[in-house]
């Protein structure tokens, strides 16, 4: 499953990770609400088959230690410190492995590529409520030594100086994600279709709105490529479900660094780029396969 702040989406699946039945509810704030909803859900999708399941998998943010199944710094569902896996273990009866959301998500979208796009690294990008990284080869998230890698959002490059709620300013996270699309479009839920709109309608500002979002994800394109790689980029999460028109504009904002960068023209960055599958709840499907 994929916990969020405002619901949890899971999935029951079969060894080969096929999709057998989903649902949803709305997440409630606090410890013991979760461990009762993350329980709640599983019977609820599990259904007649409930004798019949392993394990289970949790996605959540904050920082998660896989080993214990600890879960720290939930802000959006009022978690502090949470025992999530140890106690949905044993409120479940079943094996129980949490991780990092985004983690959980990338392992998810990799899932869906065709086989000939699984055989190197794929880098998953995360426009949701913030923005974080990460990335999967051989069918297996790549973590670095300390649980950071890929929490490129609070990189500090981007020029408008915007304060970051992590203490810095001018964090990537500020100029593109969902937080920052509503801080700088407030007058439309959800913003980004909108102002793709209105920018495409000759509306100024949203013509500012829509560039300071295109240069900043463009710079997150570059910093992932530049430092990981990946034969493959998916931009996933939240803002990504307006689809082809962000796709389309991002490849355009390349574009204009390529026509005056042969170093970023031989990149090819517009080749890599795929969007995810906003009908599969990859943040589910990938907790499911890391609870195999």
């Amino acid at each position: 499953m994929d916990v969020g702040g405002t619901k949890i989406e899971a999935v029951l699946t079969d060894a080969a990770g096929a999709i057998l039945a989903s649902g949803r509810r709305t997440a409630r704030k606090g410890g013991n609400e979760v461990v009762e909803d993350v329980a709640a859900i599983v019977r609820q999708v599990a259904g007649m088959r409930f004798g019949d399941v392993r394990s289970v998998g949790i996605g959540i943010p904050g920082l998660v230690h896989r080993d214990t199944g600890q879960v720290e710094n939930v802000v959006n569902l009022g978690i502090e410190k949470l025992e999530l896996g140890g106690r949905a273990s044993g409120v479940l009866g079943l094996p129980v492995w949490v991780d990092n959301d985004v983690n959980a998500a990338a392992l998810g979208a990799y899932g869906t590529l065709p086989e000939r796009l699984r055989q190197g690294r794929m880098a998953f990008v995360n426009l949701g409520t913030g923005l974080a990284a990460g990335f999967v080869r051989a069918g297996l998230v790549e973590r670095g030594d300390t649980g950071a890698l890929g929490e490129i959002g609070h990189l500090p490059v981007d020029s408008n100086r915007v304060a970051c709620k992590c203490g810095q300013r001018g964090c990537l996270e500020t100029a593109c994600s969902g937080g920052a699309l509503r801080r700088m479009w407030p007058m439309a839920d959800p913003p980004l279709p909108d102002i793709l709109a209105k920018a495409a309608g000759g509306d100024a500002e949203a013509g500012r709105v829509l560039g300071i979002l295109l240069h900043a994800l463009a710079d997150v394109v570059q910093i992932v490529a530049q430092g990981e790689d990946p034969s493959v980029i998916v931009i996933g999460g939240g803002v990504s479900r307006v689809g082809s028109p962000l796709l389309d504009a991002l490849r355009g904002e390349l574009r204009r660094r390529e026509s005056s960068s042969g170093f970023i023209a031989g990149l090819r960055l517009t080749e890599r780029l795929r969007l995810a599958d906003p009908s599969i709840p990859i943040g589910a499907l990938g907790a499911s396969l890391i609870a195999c």
